[in-house]
């Protein structure tokens, strides 16, 4: 925020959406505080508060936040493309996601956090968006797109735990390939 300029509610609201974001990937849902979040975006909690209801709403407005960046990324990735090489363009936008590691640990935080049914549900949606863009944006078979969304899971928790530090044979298996999102028992693997 720059000091003396005054902010709209809305670049307010976006201020504490990043001020959360930031602190729910350190924390998560449950070890996170309204006032640690507060003291980041340089408000009152009580405004805070205002802006957003509870710290369940709040902690969900992330979750859509993140499920937005995901979206704008495959879209902005597949362009005019389709099939299996819109698929690719979506895979290799996702791992340049992963590199913002705030927004991959919220993801994670926001599947841990699904024993809360409010948020369950709203994982849940976003989820369910994100798989109905990818089937929409490449028109390929629900096989096809379970793999491709099991291989994000894997990329995610390999980011997660820095595997890509390590000079260890698991761990150079396991980074991630756009190739790989299209092979399997019944399908050569497709070249890019």
């Amino acid at each position: 925020m720059v000091s003396g300029t005054r902010q709209t509610a809305q670049e307010r609201r976006e201020t504490v959406l990043r001020a959360a974001v930031e602190e729910f990937a350190r924390g998560g849902y449950a070890g996170t505080s309204t006032e640690s979040i507060a003291v980041r975006a340089d408000i009152s909690q009580p405004y805070l508060f205002r802006l957003f209801g509870t710290k369940r709403d709040l902690f969900i407005a992330t979750m859509r936040l993140m499920d937005d960046r995901i979206e704008a990324a495959f879209r902005t990735a597949v362009g005019d493309l389709s099939g299996v090489d819109a698929m690719v363009a979506m895979g290799e936008a996702y791992k340049d996601l992963l590199s913002e590691r705030d927004l991959l640990l919220v993801q994670l935080h926001s599947y841990a956090a699904s024993s809360d049914e409010v948020i369950r549900a709203a994982a849940r949606e976003g989820f369910r968006h994100l798989w109905s863009v990818v089937e929409q944006l490449t028109g390929l078979d629900s096989e096809t797109v379970r793999g491709f969304f099991a291989q994000g899971m894997l990329m995610n928790v390999i980011a997660a735990i820095d595997a890509a530090a390590l000079d260890e044979s698991w761990a150079r298996a396991c980074q991630p390939d756009a190739k790989i999102f299209f092979t399997g028992p019944s399908r050569p693997p497709i070249e890019t």
